[in-house]
């Protein structure tokens, strides 16, 4: 046994000295040299070539390094035997990962790639301006020669798509709304958001179905319609007005949209904004697949309707003519003056927002509105190409009675006996009640189900008696109108004067004087 210690001994001493003998003979210029020969001519031979994707592409991240990432995180948890499992900021989920040194397969098109992700310590630095981690990460995809164009036309756009996809599922969606005065928050945003919970979605929206699917596939061909707009030159955005009585479920159609898409909601508050180049900022630092919402905007600005206005008020100049244009240019027509007087948003100013060059920053974009009075409302504001789809938000109806009873109660239309479905059928048309109204009864006695519905019944033939015995015509609720009248003078910024005053375009005279009352 001491023998073959002694040989293996003598082995190792001529190892070591054929080491040092080839240092010497060869120099690492020609050893580097050699190995960079090799490596061409292996490459000839080799049926495959190779791309290396760093996590680091000098001092800035590697996108697409990210990218391949969470795009591997979708197969990974299938056929992988070793994973990483990571959670990133405001994100609900967890991904998984390849770990240091793992390898997977993936096919795009029929053709089979290798994915390797290769971690190895970093060289220990000198000097940097920026701190670099201490291992290198990255991938290493390997495909066929034959591939190679296949692949870095198609394939690597398809993962940034499909990451991004990933990127907004897992992601709390953020609700945001614009800094008072204008002011700017630690980062420099316009904008702060809390996370948004909200859960309503179409199976819980209390419409008529048909509309109900209408209003979906109007958003899928929207959000699956980038080349359509590419192709017919228009910007990717899409506009949609929510009208109707309050209680009719605007704001829970919003929260369903934006469930439905995966976007972010902006709640753009236009009594926050001093004048246009403001409002133009704000649309600047929205993000992609967001909905810019502005609810009650005829209580928001005075935005109504410029030709009732002319006829009615006799005004001077330009905004006495029939012009279309004319006055929201020259007159400022719907402005409202800010806390100083001086500043203020015109209706020429929000038609650019929503239609104009500065609506094409970012893409896949939509636009909601929200009133009460659609006859209040500019038709400039209302055309397609700025509303391009107008949703009336209606009194409760009884295929819409019917999603109320299941998400309340639980009740299926099976559930109920026939007399009384025939019963609630005739009486909901005439009673025109209010989502809100109705829930607000199943809520009440959620706890015996027999007695909400026996309840509802009795409320809705009470409101259709009281209807009917006013001939059909709803008499105009006069707390209803007494709450609008509230509303308008509390958020109107203009004060002193009473709202037609304030939409008359005399309201930009320096020498305006206030009606003392």
């Amino acid at each position: 046994m001491r023998e073959y210690w002694t040989s293996l001994a003598s082995l190792l001493g001529v190892l070591a000295f054929c080491q040092s003998l080839l240092q010497v003979i060869f120099p690492p210029e020609l050893r580097f040299a050699s190995l960079k020969l090799f490596n061409r001519i292996f490459n000839i031979f080799s049926s495959y070539c190779y791309f290396d994707i760093t996590e680091i592409d000098g001092v800035n991240t590697n996108e697409l390094y990210s990218a391949v990432q969470l795009y591997l995180s979708s197969s990974v948890s299938i056929s992988g035997s070793r994973l990483s499992l990571t959670r990133a900021l405001n994100s609900s989920a967890i991904t998984f990962g390849l770990s240091n040194n793992d390898s997977i397969y993936d096919s795009f098109n029929g053709v089979g790639v290798l994915w390797e992700h290769v971690v190895s310590p970093r060289q220990t630095q000198t000097f940097s301006w920026r701190p670099l981690p201490e291992e290198k990460r990255g991938f290493t995809l390997r495909i066929k020669k034959k591939d190679k164009s296949l692949i870095l036309d198609s394939y690597l756009d398809f993962i940034m798509e499909k990451a991004n996809d990933i990127r907004r599922k897992n992601q709390d969606r953020l609700l945001y709304t614009n800094s008072r005065g204008g002011s700017l928050d630690s980062r420099g945003h316009p904008w702060e958001s809390v996370s948004f919970k909200h859960p309503s979605t179409f199976d819980t929206l209390a419409i008529d179905p048909e509309k109900k699917i209408e209003i979906m596939e109007d958003l899928k061909d929207f959000a699956n319609g980038m080349s359509f707009y590419q192709k017919t030159g228009r910007a990717w955005k899409r506009g949609y007005l929510l009208y109707g009585p309050p209680g009719t479920g605007k704001s829970s159609m919003i929260a369903a949209m934006a469930n439905y898409l995966g976007y972010d909601i902006y709640d753009l508050e236009l009594t926050e904004v001093h004048n246009n180049s403001e409002l133009r900022k704000l649309l600047m630092k929205t993000s992609s697949k967001s909905i810019i919402v502005i609810e009650d905007i005829d209580c928001s600005i005075s935005l109504s309707n410029r030709n009732k206005r002319s006829n009615g008020s006799g005004s001077r100049g330009n905004c006495g003519n029939g012009n279309y244009f004319e006055p929201e240019m020259r007159c400022g027509s719907g402005s409202v003056g800010g806390e100083d007087g001086n500043n203020s948003i015109t209706l020429s100013g929000l038609l650019n927002f929503t239609d104009g060059l500065w609506s094409c920053c970012g893409s896949e974009k939509i636009f909601v509105f929200t009133t009460n009075h659609i006859e209040k409302l500019d038709p400039a504001l209302l055309r397609s190409g700025r509303m391009d789809m107008h949703i009336f938000m209606s009194y409760c109806s009884y295929p819409a009675l019917l999603i109320l009873l299941k998400n309340y109660l639980g009740y299926e239309e099976s559930d109920l006996e026939d007399e009384t479905l025939k019963e609630l059928k005739d009486v909901v048309g005439k009673a025109e009640m209010t989502p809100a109204d109705i829930s607000e009864v199943l809520i009440k006695n959620k706890r015996d189900k027999c007695k909400a519905v026996r309840e509802l019944l009795e409320t809705l033939k009470v409101k259709a008696e009281k209807n009917v015995k006013h001939g059909g015509i709803i008499v105009k609720n006069s707390d209803y109108e007494e709450e609008e009248q509230e509303k308008r003078a509390l958020e109107s910024p203009i004060e002193g004067s009473d709202i037609e005053d304030a939409n008359n375009c005399e309201e930009g005279d320096d020498d305006h004087e206030e009606k003392i009352k």
